[in-house]
């Protein structure tokens, strides 16, 4: 039984490592079209801000914010979304000279913020609905989502300019 149980243990690492490595030369071989494939477009930040993709902020309410963003469909866009920009600093990070490391660290944390900031609200909107700590939690990450994306737009104009007009049609 012994020997049953260490032939399992080591096909399933075996398997696991085999998974893990072709997920990582499938990550290393993306292109910049590949990624922008991948954003989910159901759902747009643009009105919440009049200035999205171009500069911070926004220029809703919290109660508007969720209304806009039609409750927890804006809020999973936005943490697929904030996943598919992190590749997208990560690639840039990769493949692109001179690359301002402190713009790719910045969408890091953006990322991790906003991916916390909407499971933390998915999580309370599960026991509370639409509470004002919900509207306020994604307002927040509406907050940082527009921030993350003009971060983005920015590294696009300077590192892959002929890529902005497709990340703009696709946030």
């Amino acid at each position: 039984m012994l020997l049953v149980l260490q032939i399992a243990v080591v096909v399933a690492v075996a398997f696991y490592l085999a998974r893990w490595r072709r997920n990582v030369q499938r990550h290393n071989s993306q292109s910049w079209e590949a990624l922008l494939a991948k954003l989910r477009p159901e759902w747009s930040a643009r009105e919440l801000s009049d200035h999205f993709l171009w500069q911070e902020g926004l220029s809703a309410t919290p109660e508007d914010a969720w209304q806009r963003m039609e409750g927890p469909k804006g809020l999973w866009v936005m943490y697929q979304n904030a996943r598919v920009m992190l590749e997208m600093a990560d690639f840039a990070a990769k493949h692109c000279e001179g690359v301002d490391r402190l713009l790719v660290e910045t969408l890091h944390s953006d990322a991790m913020q906003i991916r916390v900031c909407v499971l933390t609200a998915l999580t309370q909107y599960a026991f509370t609905q639409a509470s004002e700590g919900v509207r306020v939690n994604a307002f927040r990450a509406a907050a940082m989502y527009t921030g993350m994306a003009a971060r983005m737009t920015q590294l696009l104009q300077e590192y892959a300019a002929t890529m902005v007009p497709d990340f703009v049609a696709a946030m």
